[in-house]
């Protein structure tokens, strides 16, 4: 017993050992363990981690239109020979318009099939070779929006697409900038390719058009956003009090009507019973004449009534015979004796200025001139 108990202590002591050797976690910020860090991308899938390939075998199939048959026959050598390397193998049917996508027995990828498929389906919606095959890369997405549904009324859906696209195609450009994918706007659906990220941007912005909002608010936002993300210490922070608020506008009123119904107080009680032709007669006091004497009223009522108009009539045909009022004659003011001109004062000045040369002596001063001569000449003697 003593022995056993030993044991049992020995045991519980290595335990406690143990636990105190465990090596504890790093105090790590979860804004780290949250962020990827750059540069960093998921290792490829290889044949190595799945060397026994698939159990079953998976198809797609999908249709295209008419208009895309010549093209399709000219690049499917070229998505032949992408989707071999992947080991999948790819059939055109032209009677029946329809492209198809099958595993093989060699096929290690079980995600590759999908990516077939949607490489398929972007070529059925206008999307050239070149971009869809791009799908066939690990960190490429794609996502097809139908904006068909969105619209009941066709030229407002027209403009609102037409809207998406800009002027010359300057907003789709701006919007492949900003959210690094390819887009392509094709009949009732738009097609996106690019990195997950780019494709909730892109579709965020697509629906808005489509809901009357215009796409350079979601640029501007957009624009902001990939300035902010440049800034290591704003990663973990609320953008919101950098984004611009943008309010509507355009609030369409109900129109008033013209003519507006006042409601009256609701009453339990129905409303008083009109009177009939027969109450108002017995009521005036016409029910207990004979017909001659209504027959006499009536055609003193319409005569009263003619004579009134034939008064009316009369007034208005002697309006023209009255003559208009004419304007009281405003007679000219007599001058004042305070202005009064001196006319003897005037003629004087006149006199004055005759006699006087421009530049000539006075009398009185030709006199003074003559005798000063004469003293001059008698000193000389």
């Amino acid at each position: 017993m003593a022995s056993s108990s030993f044991d049992r202590q020995a045991v519980a002591n290595g335990k406690n050992e143990f636990r105190k050797k465990k090596p504890k976690p790093e105090n790590r910020d979860e804004s780290e363990l949250l962020t990827v860090p750059d540069g960093w991308k998921e290792p490829a899938f290889s044949k190595e981690d799945n060397p026994r390939g698939l159990l079953e075998e998976s198809s797609f199939a999908t249709l295209f239109p008419k208009y895309r048959e010549a093209y399709l026959k000219e690049c499917w050598p070229l998505v032949q020979k992408a989707l071999n390397e992947h080991h999948i193998n790819a059939t055109l049917d032209l009677i029946e318009g329809s492209m198809t996508v099958c595993t093989t027995k060699k096929t290690f990828d079980p995600y590759i099939i999908i990516r077939a498929r949607d490489l398929i389906k972007l070529l059925a919606r206008s999307v050239s070779f070149e971009q869809a095959v791009r799908i066939l890369q690990d960190d490429v997405a794609c996502d097809i929006i139908k904006i068909g549904s969105l619209v009941r009324n066709k030229e407002r859906f027209v403009k609102r697409r037409q809207r998406l696209i800009g002027p010359k195609g300057s907003t789709l450009k701006a919007l492949e900038l900003l959210t690094n994918c390819y887009i392509m706007v094709q009949g009732n659906t738009v097609s996106v390719i690019g990195p997950f990220s780019g494709l909730k941007e892109v579709r965020k912005v697509v629906l808005d058009t489509m809901k009357n909002i215009h796409p350079i608010y979601n640029i501007k936002t957009l624009m902001i956003k990939r300035e902010l993300a440049k800034d290591s210490e704003l990663r973990s922070q609320s953008w919101e009090r950098f984004l611009p608020q943008f309010k509507h506008k355009n609030v369409n009123k109900r129109k008033e009507p013209k003519k507006k119904t006042v409601k009256k107080e609701y009453t339990p009680f129905p409303p008083p019973q009109p009177e009939s032709q027969i109450d108002k007669e017995l009521a005036s006091g016409e029910y207990f004449l004979k017909a001659s004497q209504k027959k006499r009223q009536k055609m003193e009522a319409i005569k009263a009534k003619q004579a009134e108009a034939l008064s009316k009539r009369q007034e208005e045909r002697n309006k023209a015979f009255i003559p208009p009022k004419e304007k009281p004659v405003v007679k000219p003011k007599e001058a004042s004796t305070e202005n009064k001109i001196d006319v003897a004062a005037i003629k004087e000045k006149v006199k004055k200025a005759k006699n006087k040369k421009l530049g000539a002596l006075s009398a009185e001063e030709v006199k003074l001139k003559m005798e000063a001569d004469e003293k001059k000449k008698k000193k000389k003697r």
